[in-house]
Order: structure tokens, then C-alpha cells, then sequence
């Protein structure tokens, strides 16, 4: 064999041996071992899997938590290793996305009902809980902002006294909810610096906010002070994160990391593949970073 045949397949040979030792520590570590990433998925999602079967489930595959529970399901979570990042609001809470906390005659149930809420979910050791600002049924932005601070600020004491971060979720107004106030980053923005807590933050969609803003790594670093808790979704269609649809989200994700971000990004995709659970893997793998 002649000296540059040799090398080449020398090296060819090395670098394979190489990959290959690569891949198999890989494959032995767990998931988003060495990222500040945590992972979460959205119950919704999997209306097919008890919350249990999801959890034991997702525990295998890298999953730290399961979100948008009730309290009910809080312990079956734990029971697995799980936490749920961010808790659905009280039950009794009647308003929920259509009319929220931009009319302040919804204040007089929402604030004893989060007073009341707020502590159950520091009890149960978890870190956040959802929010919304209801649709804008002919409200200014400006009085909408107006009214969801002036209800906020009367549960941010009890936020604080917790340590329960309450989130606002911001939701597209064009495609899946028509009419919802809190539609632009600017405009939750400008209701975080007005609740004035850093017990409230918003609840950054990417799914949402690219169908109205786009912009998202933009934003991302430079609003990330006022964001406490990342959702995913494929644009179009809210399904599977992967090549099918137009956001990069290793980037998306990679953007995140560099702001000091030590979260959790929850999957909140509608799986279209047979195996539901295949696709949860595959996005966990996409956002570990």
C-alpha cells in the first residue's frame, strides 16, 4: 500500500474509532446532562397518557418536568422524580384565557382565588404559576395594562412571601386566540415593569410570539430580565420542532443558555407522529444544548 493510501485510511479508521467512542459516552450520559436546559412538556399535549404514564415515561427519556397541572396531579409527578414547572391557576379560576385580569371586575374573584392558590403551589415545591390577560373585547392596551397591574400588584405580597414566580402567557391574538390582549412581548414588558415584583414575569411562547413579531432570538436577549419560563411549538401548526417547520430551535434554545437562563423550556407541540413520545424525544434532544 502506498504511504498516502495508508494514511488516508489510517486516519479515516481513526476518526471513525473516534465518532464512534464520541457517540457511545453520549449515548450513555443522560439527557441534557451538561445543560443549564431544564426540560419540560406540556400534559395537554398527550391527552392519550395518564399523568403517570407520561411521567415515567418522560423520566427515562430526560424530562424534568410535566406542566399545566392541577393539584391533584402534583404528587403523582414527584412519586416520579418529576416537578411540574409551571402550574395551572386556581380551579375555581372561571376566566382563564377569554376574560382575565384586563377587567378589574374579575378582581374582586382572581386575587382571593391566587391568594388563596399561591401557597399550595410553594408547598408543593414548584416554582410558577400561569396567568392571563383575557381578551381585549374593545379595552385600549393601555387600560388593559392598567387594570392587569392594578389586580396583579394586590397578589405579588403573597408571590413574594412564597417565593411563587406568577407568569403571564404570551398568546398569538392572529391564528389560535383571537382578541387575547397579552399578544406582544412589548406589551407584557411594559406589565412587568408596571406589577413592579420580581415575582411576576411572562411566559414567553415562541410558537405565539413568531407568528406575531417573529424576531424571537432578538427578543430573547433583549427582554430575557422579564421572562421567567419558555414554551416551543413548530411554526406552522404547532407540531413537532423538527426540520418540518421554519424556526431553528437549537439556536432558538443555544440564545436562551447565553442569557444565563436556567429554566426549563416546556415542549408544548401537538405531536402528528404515531409514536407521540418518539417526537417528545426527539425535541428534547433538539433543545439540549
Amino acid at each position: 500500500m502506498k504511504r498516502r493510501s495508508f494514511l488516508k485510511t489510517g486516519l479515516s479508521a481513526g476518526a471513525g474509532a473516534l465518532l464512534a467512542s464520541r457517540t457511545d459516552a453520549a449515548s450513555a450520559r443522560s439527557p441534557g446532562a451538561d445543560s443549564p436546559i431544564k426540560h419540560s412538556a406540556s400534559k395537554w399535549c398527550y391527552s392519550d397518557y395518564s399523568v403517570e404514564a407520561l411521567a415515567k415515561a418522560g423520566k427515562k427519556m430526560g424530562l424534568h418536568s410535566i406542566e399545566l397541572l392541577n393539584a391533584e396531579d402534583w404528587p403523582v409527578v414527584k412519586e416520579h422524580g418529576l416537578t411540574c414547572a409551571m402550574a395551572y391557576g386556581p380551579e375555581s379560576d372561571t376566566y382563564g384565557l377569554r376574560t382575565g385580569w384586563n377587567r378589574k371586575a374579575h378582581h374582586e374573584d382572581l386575587v382571593p382565588q391566587y391568594r388563596e392558590h399561591i401557597p399550595k403551589v410553594a408547598e408543593a415545591g414548584l416554582p410558577n404559576v400561569i396567568c392571563f390577560s383575557g381578551r381585549r373585547e374593545g379595552l385600549s392596551d393601555e387600560q388593559g395594562l392598567e387594570n392587569c397591574a392594578a389586580g396583579l400588584r394586590q397578589i405579588m405580597p403573597v408571590a413574594e412571601e412564597h417565593g411563587v414566580t406568577v407568569c403571564m402567557e404570551l398568546l398569538n391574538s392572529k391564528v389560535d386566540h383571537p382578541d387575547y390582549q397579552c399578544d406582544h412581548t412589548a406589551w407584557g414588558v411594559e406589565l412587568v415593569d408596571r406589577v413592579g415584583s420580581p415575582r411576576f414575569r411572562l411566559l414567553y411562547d415562541i410558537y405565539h410570539m413568531q407568528i406575531m413579531e417573529g424576531d424571537v432570538i432578538r427578543t430573547i436577549r433583549n427582554h430575557h430580565d422579564a421572562i421567567a419560563h419558555y414554551h416551543t411549538g413548530g411554526v406552522p401548526g404547532r407540531n413537532e420542532i423538527d426540520d418540518t417547520q421554519e424556526l431553528n430551535y437549537p439556536a432558538i434554545v443555544r440564545a436562551i443558555a447565553e442569557t444565563g437562563y436556567e429554566g426549563f423550556i416546556g415542549q408544548e407541540f401537538v405531536p402528528t407522529a404515531d409514536d407521540p413520545l418518539q417526537s417528545l424525544r426527539e425535541a428534547i434532544e433538539i433543545c439540549t444544548v
